[in-house]
């Protein structure tokens, strides 16, 4: 099977295992990611409905004003907060996270995490960080007494014949 074929069809196996548990609602939005080698771009879709509530683009004029290349990190953290404003804007306040056959890693944590931070609940960490208590202030330490080593008996030596 030709290469690009046989990675095409993986690629949709992926996409398919990842969206099966994945339904869009009013409500609750699908955010879908794409991603490209020189831009990144994210949607807000309505499953039942199928229709798009919000979408940012690194292609955007606005994003591009800000962005020197849309390809990057930087660029997936300006097109998550942009999202997530249009998400506000329309009264959306959380999302299910589609990262498509993305690994959510690189640029597609730093959209999910940006859009996150400025609003739009759409990925919770599987390992919240841990809270530390505030331990309280040591008390005084009491001196412990220093034990005297016992000093070594000298070798006794064995008899002389």
């Amino acid at each position: 099977m030709d290469q690009q074929k046989a990675k095409k069809k993986r690629q949709q196996r992926r996409r398919l295992h990842v969206r099966r548990n994945i339904t869009g609602t009013p409500e609750r939005p699908r955010l879908s990611v794409f991603r490209s080698s020189k831009h990144i771009s994210a949607q807000l879709i309505d499953d039942l409905a199928g229709v798009t509530l919000a979408a940012a683009s690194s292609q955007a004029k606005d994003v591009q004003a800000e962005l020197k290349y849309g390809g990057n990190i930087k660029a997936a953290t300006v097109v998550g907060k942009k999202l997530a404003e249009a998400a506000k804007a329309k009264g959306i306040g959380l999302a299910a996270f589609d990262r498509g056959h993305y690994r959510y890693h690189g640029r597609v944590k730093a959209l999910a995490e940006a859009a996150n931070a400025a609003g739009l609940k759409c990925c919770q960490p599987k390992h919240p960080p841990k809270v530390q208590a505030e331990k309280p202030p040591p008390a005084e330490k009491k001196e412990k007494p220093k034990k005297e080593k016992p000093q070594k008996a000298e070798k006794k030596q064995p008899p002389a014949e």
